[in-house]
């Protein structure tokens, strides 16, 4: 497979220049244009290699902004009533880590989903940006028998695949053709199917989740066998009560319509470990499951990542063993004060990170010392364009951000957070985090966060 995330930082730091132009034609449409629904990152299009050279000596060459006038504005900004009581933020250098505002950065606060950021540092550095997650079909331990074998890729897609999803997605229905495929060549048409999603162990669901979130849509049970994301269907909020049994019906369903007779008995089993395969699909790189978990801030992608680091790192395939091994691989990175995590998407409500611990999160990605961190920053959504900043930055005191802006967003009842990178006017890079887990009007407090992050845009 073609490494990209190598340049993709330079191509990414490149169009937030393009982005700046952009924003004086974002503003004028945005007047005309209607609310609209979340939408997924587009399949980017090819874009000419930048040279390294032009491009990251601008980050770290250009003059930093005034630190007092920075200070005053971000100070008077951050004491906004919006944010509530408890808030805090922080804006470093990304080239060389340099504080330029202390608004209470070290106050471990309530990440919400700005969490995503440490599970993509973690599973970026550990499994590694090519790697990919395969669902398999082994034979069964009687004759006859085959096993449907979750590979922990929550992505895999249903009989009903969406169209126009990026990155394109492993399908069940290739997997049912191939083992349909594999059968026939052994003269085999009549099987009894069995499923296991022993790959994670333990509770489906991690301290700190409140019991309404698996019925209210907002996660499915953490399981390594899934389809469509443990949804009753693509596109609906509502999650099946188990998803594992769920994906071996539809592939038993699937290997029907190709010509092979499954029995009644669907039931979970564990692979032998000398099981034959007989087909297998494989998800996207990690890097590509990495931007699609930051820009539509995909909750069951990130606990999948953070399983996943895991089991690379030889733990408990659990969610104490995915703490431990995220606290382990930002520990070699030198990246781990601060960060207290009981789950990778950020649902917890008993996770607590400083501001300063994720914007050294974000400038360590950006790093030419750390390439196989950069496709966080290409997934990070862009102000006013993608994912969960898609319709944000349109009104006063932000507009001038639209573009310029690429962060993570976080909410939770009573939560609101921001982190993420801009340029300054002069074209430094700088990393932020700005948070507020106590705010009387959510509302409020997003319209105070990105004028929190327009004026670091505008430094």
């Amino acid at each position: 497979m073609v490494r990209r995330e190598r340049w993709v930082l330079l191509v990414t730091l490149a169009l937030l220049q393009v982005f700046a132009v952009a924003a004086g034609v974002h503003m004028i449409t945005k007047v005309t244009r209607g609310p609209s629904a979340p939408i997924a990152s587009p399949k980017p299009t090819p874009t000419p290699i930048i040279t390294a050279g032009a491009v990251l000596a601008a980050v770290g060459d250009a003059p930093l902004p005034a630190k007092g006038t920075l200070t005053a504005r971000l100070t008077r900004a951050l004491g906004d009533p919006a944010l509530g009581r408890s808030s805090g933020g922080v804006v470093i250098d990304a080239a060389t880590g340099a504080t330029l505002f202390d608004g209470r950065a070290d106050v471990a606060l309530t990440p919400a989903s700005t969490t995503k950021i440490v599970t993509a540092v973690a599973v970026l550095a550990s499994v590694g940006p090519d790697a990919t997650f395969a669902t398999t079909v082994v034979t069964g331990a009687e004759k006859n028998s085959i096993v449907l074998v979750g590979g922990g890729d929550p992505t895999l897609a249903g009989p009903k695949k969406s169209r126009d999803i990026y990155p394109e997605p492993a399908s069940l229905a290739v997997l049912a053709s191939r083992t349909a495929k594999a059968l026939k060549a052994a003269k085999i048409t009549s099987v009894t199917l069995g499923y296991d999603a022993s790959l994670f162990e333990g509770p489906v669901t991690p301290p700190g989740w409140k019991p309404t979130y698996v019925p209210e849509g907002s996660a499915a049970p953490v399981t390594a066998l899934a389809i469509d994301e443990g949804r009753v269907a693509p596109g609906q909020s509502a999650r099946v009560p188990d998803p594992p049994r769920a994906a071996a019906d539809a592939f038993a369903s699937l290997l029907g319509k190709y010509g092979i007779k499954v029995g009644n008995d669907v039931k979970p089993v564990t692979a032998l470990k000398t099981a034959k395969e007989l087909a297998r699909v494989e998800s996207p790189p990690v890097y590509a499951l990495v931007e699609r978990m930051l820009t539509q801030s995909d909750n069951d992608l990130a606990e999948a990542l953070a399983r996943h680091v895991a089991i690379q790192e030889g733990l408990p395939h659990t969610f104490a063993g995915q703490v431990a091994a995220v606290h382990r691989v930002l520990g070699r990175l030198g990246l781990d004060k601060d960060v207290t995590i009981t789950d990778g998407s950020g649902l917890s409500i008993k996770n607590r990170i400083t501001p300063t611990a994720l914007a050294r999160l974000l400038a360590a990605s950006v790093l030419p010392a750390n390439p196989d961190l950069h496709s966080l920053v290409s997934g990070l959504p862009i102000a006013g364009y993608t994912g969960t900043l898609h319709n944000r930055y349109d009104s006063a005191g932000s507009e001038a951000g639209a573009g310029l802006v690429r962060a993570k967003t976080g909410t939770l009842n009573g939560v609101n957070t921001l982190a993420g990178i801009a340029y300054t006017a002069d074209g430094r890079l700088l990393a932020f985090a700005f948070m507020a887990d106590d705010v009387p009007d959510a509302g409020a407090a997003v319209a105070a966060l990105d004028r929190l992050a327009t004026i670091v845009s505008q430094s």
